[in-house]
């Protein structure tokens, strides 16, 4: 059974949307996914973290949902892709196909799509980065030579969407950088005080309440504010980040397959609110490449 020991389980998910403001992103191709998810563990002390990213290409056993346009229930499916569990039934359809494969109650969800991410980071002042090689990538409109970098919000929703021109290609690459980026936002929430100066926080809060899409439980200044406050005593060097253990299907290579023995070792590490063990993701088609060498 999941243990309710303080800890706190949260779904971050990004939205692909281009409706509305996001339409300077893409075409509207009609119903959203989940271009990015990522399960955060933060432990009963507050101290440390683990963050697991599923690919949105992982092949999955999605469970019947509400669907969020007519209210209908839509059956389960065999060998969903993950990110069509959003575009199904919203966050709530999410929530519980990540509930399903983890065994774990997430606590609360946080939702950002492209438009909000960016007013986001410009609130932070930006984020800087290093980077060891240069990144050219035509899809994301991003162009960085080797060197440090203070992004402002376009060039940094850039840098998360970045996938052609780093490591393979694909979007296990892109996760590694989506992951160094994260470590680089919370050492820049850091820097500029944010945790510190109760306006800076209230400031953040406030424009997250604009940008962001939450469960009921954080939909307020106040709310968000205090959830802020609890992670204080996180660094970038206690976020343990991996990705889901998965392996590359066979029937088709641009889908990944869950490993299920490793998948249930990482699951088990949150639950019990204990550190993923390193064997977990050995054998992993999620850690490897050279994409993570890109940002420092």
């Amino acid at each position: 059974d999941d243990v309710d020991d303080g800890s706190q389980d949260i779904l971050v998910l990004g939205s692909d949307s281009r409706s509305g403001d996001n339409g300077k992103y893409g075409d509207d191709e009609g119903a959203a996914r989940s271009d990015t998810a990522m399960v955060m563990h933060v432990d009963k002390g507050h101290k440390s973290a683990s963050v697991v990213s599923i690919p949105r290409d992982t092949l999955i056993e999605r469970p019947a949902c509400e669907s969020d346009t007519t209210g209908d229930e839509v059956p389960a499916e065999h060998r969903a892709m993950f990110n069509t569990a959003y575009e199904v039934g919203g966050p709530a359809c999410a929530v519980k196909t990540v509930e399903s494969m983890s065994g774990i109650r997430m606590d609360h969800y946080l939702e950002v799509d492209f438009t909000g991410f960016t007013e986001l980071i410009d609130e932070l002042g930006g984020v800087e980065i290093t980077t060891k090689t240069a990144i050219d990538d035509s899809k994301s409109h991003l162009d960085l030579e080797p060197g440090t970098h203070t992004l402002n919000g376009e060039q940094s929703l850039g840098l998360v969407r970045t996938r052609k021109s780093v490591g393979d290609g694909s979007d296990l690459g892109r996760i590694q950088l989506q992951q160094a980026f994260i470590k680089a936002l919370m050492d820049q929430a850091k820097s500029v005080g944010v945790f510190t100066s109760p306006t800076k926080l209230y400031g953040l809060a406030d424009a997250a309440t604009k940008a962001v899409t939450t469960d009921s439980g954080l939909g307020s200044v106040k709310e968000l504010t205090g959830f802020a406050n609890g992670l204080k005593g996180l660094s970038a060097k206690n976020v343990h980040m991996v990705t889901l253990p998965v392996e590359y299907d066979p029937a088709d290579p641009n889908r990944v397959l869950p490993q299920e023995k490793a998948g249930r070792q990482v699951w088990a590490a949150l639950r019990y609110d204990r550190p993923i063990p390193a064997s977990a993701t050995e054998k992993s088609a999620g850690d490897k490449g050279d994409a993570a060498e890109v940002v420092e």
